[in-house]
């Protein structure tokens, strides 16, 4: 039924459109008869024939055409009413025709291609309208939930993808001091100055990645004061998947921040109390272990001597007093070499270490000294990197090192990048290089060596003993630890760990292939 609708929908719209050009001719010679009855005017005949192909199309633009000449030939042409023709007036007839044809076949062109730009143009302004519609309802729904979260203490703010802000809700307003009107299409990171743990270019990728990101950031706000706050980033997404909204949720974590400052340094403190103590606890150990053989040395020597200045020398007494010396010394030297054997603590628990998850590690130990400082770190370690031998906690403890001094020695950098570069690749003759690279105030060239040095140190409250301990852990694991000095500002600080152990001190790392 539907289908026999369409079928008599479409004859009567072809009916009328022939009909059209019938009709257009017939009122186009009616024209003609009535105005100049003795005169042909064609223009009046290429209107009826543009008309019929503007409203038409090809088709009836042709059949006016024809018609057309065939009234032209019976109405003003000799031999008048009647389609004979002279032959004469064939070349007339015949450009007449031609003319009308292309006449027609403009005018149907130029209605299809409006007729298609005019299709074109309605179906962008639909998607345009359905795109508007889309951001409209996405903003309405981000609205409603923030308002929502409006009615939570914690700080809560929503960001296009320009970073613009375009919702602040009341606890971002108390915890920053701009209202909401104050804040709303402010650039977010320029008003509140953020200080990102990374590039920012970096987290973006991630957030995009990922849809979400979260860390530690550092606000400053309208007095002035910073704050710490630990982040949550979600991103938000249309229909089609295109990002169009940043939600970020934000925690003051400042006291706490203070409070893990306070016990770090109690920490730290504790611990030069402690090397402190154990230095005067050391001393009397060895003047203590050292007085008895010294006192029997000073006490056999005197009786020597006795012996040798009498009338008669008593010589097996004397040469007995001097064996008596000897091995008192002998135990004296045994009791420094002990002692020695306990300060380098030679038994050691070495393995097969990952050096890429123990720079890991690392940063993230010092990553809230780096954020506060203002550093900016970049970490290279090779892909192709192989396990080392050594021990865990003293391989660490030497990068821990190597990275704190770095970071204090751009400390004191008024202008000028803070740069931290933490680098690990393979080295020839089965080594592998770790190098930690600072733009601080660097080093002269006399202080190369003299920093391994116990009890030297360029800082005020150092006590000189960090890089005296580091090279003698990295020695003890067949390596070298020395000091590069740079062109420009800063140094680098590097060590050479062995991918082998000792021989006899174990085997390489198990394989995971089958034989």
């Amino acid at each position: 039924m539907l289908k026999s609708d369409r079928l008599a929908r479409r004859a009567c719209a072809t009916v009328l459109t022939y009909g059209l050009a019938c009709v257009s001719v017939a009122g186009a010679l009616l024209v003609t008869l009535l105005v100049r009855p003795d005169e042909l005017v064609t223009p009046v005949f290429f209107l009826a024939i543009m008309l019929s192909a503007w409203f038409g199309g090809i088709g009836p633009g042709l059949l006016a055409a024809l018609l057309a000449t065939l009234a032209i030939d019976y109405c003003f042409l000799p031999p008048l009413y009647s389609l004979l023709f002279d032959p004469a007036n064939v070349p007339h007839l015949l450009v007449f025709f031609l003319s009308a044809v292309l006449v027609s076949s403009w005018s149907a062109a130029r209605k299809r291609a409006e007729s298609l730009l005019r299709r074109a143009r309605d179906e962008q302004e639909a998607k345009v309208q359905e795109r508007t519609a889309d951001l409209h309802q996405v903003n309405e729904t981000l609205r409603e939930r923030a308002d929502l979260l409006d009615l939570t203490h914690d700080t809560v703010f929503v960001r296009d993808m320009r970073d613009v802000n375009t919702y602040w809700n009341r606890g971002a307003a108390e915890r920053y001091g701009w209202q909401k009107e104050e804040a709303v299409g402010q650039v977010s990171h320029d008003l509140l100055r953020t200080i990102f743990p990374a590039p920012l270019e970096e987290i973006n990728a991630e957030l995009l990645g990922t849809g979400r990101w979260e860390g530690e950031l550092v606000h400053t706000k309208r007095d002035g004061t910073q704050v710490v706050v630990a982040s949550r980033w979600s991103l938000q997404r249309d229909e089609q998947g295109n990002p169009v909204a940043i939600l970020e949720t934000n925690n003051d974590i400042t006291e706490r921040k203070r409070a893990e400052e306070a016990l770090q340094k109690a920490q730290t403190e504790l611990a030069h109390v402690t090397r402190v103590t154990t230095l005067g606890e050391l001393a009397t150990s060895i003047a203590h272990e050292i007085n008895q053989p010294l006192a029997a040395i000073v006490t056999n020597g005197s009786a020597g001597l006795r012996w040798l200045a009498g009338a008669a020398p008593h010589l097996d007494d004397a040469r007995e007093a001097l064996q008596c010396i000897i091995d008192d010394a002998q135990r004296a030297s045994a009791i420094i070499t002990r002692i020695r054997a306990l300060l380098r603590k030679t038994a050691t628990e070495k393995t097969w270490l990952d050096l890429s998850q123990l720079v890991r590690e690392v940063v993230r130990l010092t990553q809230h000294e780096i954020v506060r400082q203002g550093v900016t770190l970049r970490v290279e370690v090779a892909a192709d990197l192989p396990p080392v031998w050594g021990d865990r906690v003293q391989v660490q403890q030497v990068l821990l090192n190597l990275v704190l001094n770095a970071i204090e020695a751009m400390a004191g950098v008024a202008q000028g990048p803070r740069e931290l570069v933490i680098q690990a690749r393979p080295e020839a003759a089965g080594t592998v290089l770790v190098a930690v690279e600072d733009t601080g105030v660097g080093m002269a060239q006399e202080q190369l060596e003299a920093i391994f040095t116990a009890f030297y140190t360029t800082k005020a409250q150092g006590l000189g003993m960090g890089l005296a301990i580091s090279r003698t852990i990295v020695e003890q694991h067949g390596g070298q630890l020395r000091a590069v000095p740079h062109d420009g500002p800063g140094a680098t600080v590097q060590f050479t760990l062995r991918t082998a152990p000792e021989e006899g001190a174990g085997q390489g790392p198990k394989s995971t292939s089958g034989s």
